[in-house]
């Protein structure tokens, strides 16, 4: 049986070649974040490595989003955690059903490799990180609030390693009957 990655084990908070996540991107957020990756909510990082992305993984993703409706999201509110500035999406119900999904189909599939917990993090959308993100006013983003976005898909994304970035694998339609 293969051993459990920690972020301990590769000091910090690693992408590792062949990660992969399921994220939601909020175009309508872009302008706000202050980050290198566009705006979007993470469903499940890290989700399987890319080497276990089968025909029947992508099948079982397609038919889990697609057994769920497009979401209406509204964002209102900036909130913290330490070096982090975040916008919290509501409602977020369906976000945590589809999290709740996914691991329920992947259990080994551990939110930020257990450094939150097992239950990783809110739903959020991040809007700064890193050094110097306490001192940002949350007024430089409440003028552009409330910010209100329909999501249609859910994003399966790759990396090949810490500073490689991420490239878009696939995209899985939310409420595509008969898919």
């Amino acid at each position: 049986m293969p051993t459990r990655r920690t972020a301990q084990d590769h000091g910090g908070w690693p992408d590792l070649p062949g990660d992969t996540a399921l994220t939601i991107h909020v175009p309508e957020a872009d302008p706000l974040v202050r980050t290198p990756s566009r705006a979007h909510i993470t469903l499940l990082y890290p989700f399987l490595p890319l080497a276990r992305i089968t025909p029947e993984a992508d099948d079982d993703l397609r038919a889990l989003f697609a057994a769920t409706p497009p979401l209406p999201l509204t964002f209102s509110e900036v909130r913290r955690w330490p070096g982090v500035l975040y916008l919290a999406p509501t409602p977020d119900d369906a976000l945590r059903t589809l999290t709740k999904s996914l691991r329920e189909r992947w259990p080994e599939a551990v939110p930020y490799r257990g450094i939150f917990g097992d239950e990783g993090l809110d739903p959020h959308l991040t809007l700064a990180s890193g050094a110097g993100t306490d001192d940002i006013p949350e007024t430089e983003f409440t003028g552009a609030l409330p910010l209100h976005a329909r999501v249609e898909s859910v994003k399966l994304i790759a990396t090949e390693g810490a500073g490689t970035g991420w490239r878009d694998l696939r995209t899985y339609q939310l409420g595509a009957a008969g898919y």
